[in-house]
């Protein structure tokens, strides 16, 4: 369980409302919340206040955009 109430769980899925980056909570540290993009990559730190609990539409959307990135892979 999160302590601040405001943040979402680790292993939900949340929106970074500064760029719209929709990924998954990995946990918090030194007061920031650690996002994972969906389909892996490198976490980014998001302050507490610019992130909430991601939409199932927008989850939905950016997972058909990493099968779509995947599909034109070479």
């Amino acid at each position: 369980m999160s302590e601040d109430p405001d943040v979402p769980e680790t292993g939900t899925f949340a929106v970074d409302y500064r760029d719209g980056s929709v990924g998954q909570v990995m946990g918090c540290e030194g007061g920031l919340v650690q996002l994972r993009p969906i389909g892996g990559g490198r976490e980014w730190d998001c302050p507490p206040e610019s992130v909430a609990e991601a939409p199932a539409g927008d989850v939905l959307r950016e997972r058909v955009r990493q099968v779509n990135r995947a599909g034109r892979l070479p």
